[in-house]
């Protein structure tokens, strides 16, 4: 199968490419390099070092044989993308291009604009160049589990059904994003489900929860393949900087009181279940979701859970609150389903089996690139 990755330079863009160049598809990376700019205009970098993306795809080109195609360009850009798509003739689009970052997107009115106009003007070319050149083609789309928000009954996938005025209907599940980040997948949802019902598009809509780990079995292989460690205040995780932040000795930050519950995924969990979307694709006109996670934690169990994996290690560690910079429940319920991509075959991998080997020691690694700048939070919602 000829995939094409967009955002293939990124976290999850990165590993995904790799993992489908290995398993034998014919993999084409499209990628305006903005990530790296991102970085360079608020002054952070990852903690591991990542190499340009030609010597990342010339590397692995010369340590497997396996080819990688690029593409140098915005998608917001429609003749490029358009060309490009052209050129490249993918039977499947995994669309990994967006910024991603919710504190990003709430910097301030720019930043917010930015977001937006990227993602859903973004999104809104692919469906379009799909539907003149390539309506068989199958779309992969990461979305997010932060546009469900946080309601107070259990969240479905995708879809739910509900009785009205002694009437039944199956609807798209209630979105309650908590930043125009979110805000802006919520809107390539729409978009993309509209494409599926008026053109006979297909596509799958892959709400992601938050993704952890650097190793995957391609980017493990050499260092020239690493991929991204994020831990400042914009673009990192909660569990990154928890990471971070033993390795160096810093207490572990907790926003508010900790009990905001989110949903997680190992990396290697990711391209696995691209992976399985791509090989079992939707139907001619279907839109179909997944909440791609394979556990749930609030804040303050990840704190708990680094605390314990750093003592292990000789490192003591203690776990601080502070304000919280968003506006968000703390305390709130939050069930998922996520049965679907299990079904297909996903065996995961669990946090407290990777949380040593694919973080705390490549915050240890490379403790000595830390700006402790970047670590606490510097945007507010407010």
């Amino acid at each position: 199968m000829k995939v094409l990755v967009i955002g293939g330079d990124g976290y999850c863009g990165w590993a995904t490419a790799l993992h489908l160049s290995s398993r034998g598809y014919e993999v084409g990376i499209l990628d305006s390099l903005v990530r790296r700019n991102w970085d360079a205009q608020i002054g952070v970098e990852t903690l591991t070092p990542i190499a340009s993306i030609h010597q990342r795809i010339q590397h692995w080109q010369n340590l497997t044989g396996k080819k990688i195609e690029l593409f140098v360009g915005d998608i917001t850009n429609y003749d490029f993308l358009s060309k490009a798509l052209r050129k490249f003739s993918p039977e499947s689009i995994v669309h990994f291009g967006e910024q991603r970052s919710a504190p990003y997107s709430m910097i301030d009115r720019e930043h917010a604009v930015l977001t937006q106009v990227n993602n859903v003007v973004g999104t809104l070319n692919i469906i379009y160049a799909m539907k003149e050149d390539f309506p068989d083609c199958h779309l992969v789309k990461l979305g997010t589990m932060g546009e469900y928000g946080t309601p107070n009954i259990d969240i479905e996938e995708g879809y739910i059904t509900i009785e009205h005025n002694g009437r039944k209907d199956t609807l798209p599940y209630p979105k309650q994003p908590g930043s125009f980040y979110h805000l802006s997948k919520v809107h390539d949802s729409h978009n993309i489900h509209f494409a599926c019902r008026i053109w006979g598009l297909r596509a799958t809509d892959l709400n992601q929860g938050v993704v952890y780990g650097v190793l995957t079995e391609e980017t493990g292989t050499d260092e020239l393949l690493v991929n991204r460690l994020d831990y400042d205040g914009v673009f990192g995780t909660a569990l990154n900087r928890f990471c971070i932040q033993a390795a160096i000795g810093h207490p572990l930050t907790v926003y508010g009181t900790g009990g905001q519950t989110r949903a997680f995924l190992d990396i290697r969990d990711t391209v696995r279940c691209i992976e399985i979307s791509l090989n079992n694709p939707a139907n001619s006109g279907e839109f179909r979701v997944f909440n791609q996670f394979t556990e749930q934690f609030n804040v303050l169990d990840l704190a708990i859970m680094v605390k314990k994996a750093a003592g292990a290690l000789g490192l003591n560690v203690e776990i601080q609150n502070l304000a919280n910079p968003r506006v968000e429940l703390e305390e709130h319920y939050f069930n998922a389903k996520n049965t679907k991509l299990i079904d297909l075959g996903l065996q995961p991998h669990y946090l407290s089996e990777s949380l040593i080997d694919s973080l705390l020691n490549f915050s240890i690694k490379y403790k000595h690139r830390v700006d402790e700048q970047q670590i606490l939070p510097k945007v507010s919602w407010r």
